[in-house]
């Protein structure tokens, strides 16, 4: 597959071994995990590996509900507090807009660890719901205070999006990483799915709602309760899961998992320096890979943001739509979750995975594009047709993320895990940002978002392929650890 062999220096041993004589000898007194008389060769998995990776997905999950709250709900929110469709596009960006700072996050992972930077994050979620849900009956005021929290919130983003790699570097053995990266940076868009799920149920749809043989009329103060019930449970949600952070949340075990946990990582503005170093190196391998996922990501992040103004010229009801964008966001996370299980199983191959998922990506994108423009393709345009080329774009789009995150662990390494999936998902985020700021000014005709999609998802493939893989983190934990 074109992999570019490391160095003899990368390949040196960087844990001396233990000594025979320093091994534990039956019935003899062991030492307490973390004491100085340790061999530092040692690495040892804890079982609450698992009770940390679950708090740090569960909030995951509750950023990215936060952040997709007004997309499925776009009409109902313009009917109960006057939004437009420019105000709901730029309640999406505030989640990309959080990301400016990033570097901020990144240095306080490396200098605090995650414990700190997790409860920060979780504060920032804490402070933005609450400023979203304080019921002042002044319209004008409530929509900037609602603005406030989502900025807040997206403040969160880089510390819950990006530090997924560095917890399963951190907490996870090799052969269990793939895996734990999936979980840690999935969650966040399977709570941005159940946003599509639980919105549309929760609130009703400002046109007329049939109920037997009869019609309710919803006037905007009753779908204003509706929609301030759903912000009053999710700030008492997230408030709880500060709290069990706040209780128990450790930067990292005792011990470390592997070699490469092990090894001392480059500083932060070293690590800045690395990294810009691999942008002017001639064979641009990190650039690319830098493009190949945040294209699309962001693309399609911003894209399914606004699913609901997507999918309303083909008919599609707000409740359809809020269902599409639940089972294609599920469906990723599932698939990737599967897709990194595998990985982990039978390694080397991350190259191969992704030239299938955005091979896969680009014709569902490419086919939900054409369906959608039914009256000069004349292609079958049904709910099902439209079911599933949108549920499939977000399958392979959404499970390529953890395989991507591994694949930089590769190329990088042993920069950062933190600064790394730092720039990347800035940058992602930053197409994201992009495509919603012109999406405030060409709102009335929507079709130029799919191409986008289907644009993007070709554009990574092509940039993948053409990349050359490399696995010198996997070389120092198979073979040097051995």
């Amino acid at each position: 597959m074109g992999a570019v062999e490391s160095t003899e220096g990368e390949r040196e041993p960087l844990l001396a071994p233990s000594q025979p004589e320093a091994r534990e000898q039956p019935g003899s007194s062991r030492e307490q995990p973390g004491s100085s008389r340790e061999q530092p060769g040692s690495s040892r998995v804890f079982g609450r590996r698992w009770v940390v990776l679950a708090l740090f997905s569960t909030l995951g999950f509750l950023q990215g509900m936060v952040w997709n709250t007004w997309g499925p709900i776009q009409n109902s929110a313009k009917h109960a507090f006057g939004f437009t469709s420019k105000d709901v596009a730029v309640l999406v960006i505030w989640g990309p807009v959080g990301y400016i700072p990033w570097l901020l996050f990144v240095w306080l992972m490396d200098k605090k660890g995650l414990r700190t930077s997790l409860l920060l994050a979780a504060l920032l979620m804490v402070l933005g719901s609450t400023l979203r849900s304080v019921p002042i009956p002044d319209l004008q005021l409530r929509r900037w205070l609602i603005h406030g929290g989502q900025l807040l919130n997206g403040l969160a983003g880089p510390t819950l999006m990006s530090a997924g790699p560095l917890l399963s570097t951190t907490w996870f053995a090799p052969d269990e990483r793939a895996t734990a990266t999936a979980v840690a940076s999935l969650f966040g868009y399977l709570g941005a799915a159940c946003s599509f799920l639980i919105g549309p149920l929760a609130v009703p749809a400002p046109n007329d709602t049939q109920v037997v043989n009869t019609v309710t009329h919803w006037d905007p103060g009753q779908i204003r309760t509706h929609i301030q019930n759903v912000l009053y449970t999710e700030l008492g949600v997230i408030t709880v899961f500060f709290a069990f952070a706040l209780l128990y949340f450790p930067s990292r075990p005792p011990r470390p998992p592997s070699v490469a946990a092990a090894r001392s990582h480059q500083p932060v503005a070293l690590g800045s320096i690395s990294l810009l170093c691999l942008f002017a190196r001639s064979n641009v391998r990190f650039l690319m890979m830098a493009l190949a996922y945040s294209v699309p990501t962001g693309v399609v992040a911003g894209w399914s943001g606004v699913l609901d103004m997507v999918l309303t010229p083909a008919s599609v009801s707000q409740v359809d739509a809020g269902w599409i964008g639940f089972w294609s966001i599920v469906g990723g996370c599932v698939f990737g979750v599967a897709m990194a299980r595998f990985a982990d199983s039978v390694r080397g191959i991350l190259k191969v995975i992704l030239v299938l998922m955005l091979a896969g990506a680009s014709l569902a994108a490419t086919w939900f594009t054409l369906t959608c423009l039914t009256r000069l393709t004349h292609l079958l345009s049904t709910k099902a047709t439209l079911y599933t080329s949108c549920i499939l774009v977000g399958i392979f789009v959404n499970s390529s993320i953890p395989i991507f995150f591994e694949l930089f662990m590769e190329t990088v390494y042993p920069v950062p895990e933190g600064i790394t999936c730092g720039v990347v998902t800035f940058l992602s985020n930053l197409f994201t940002g992009l495509l919603l700021f012109f999406l405030t000014f060409l709102s009335t005709e929507l079709s130029w978002l799919n191409w986008c999609v289907a644009g993007s998802c070709l554009f990574s493939l092509l940039l993948v392929i053409l990349f050359r893989e490399s696995y010198d983190r996997l070389y120092l934990d198979v073979f040097v650890s051995v």
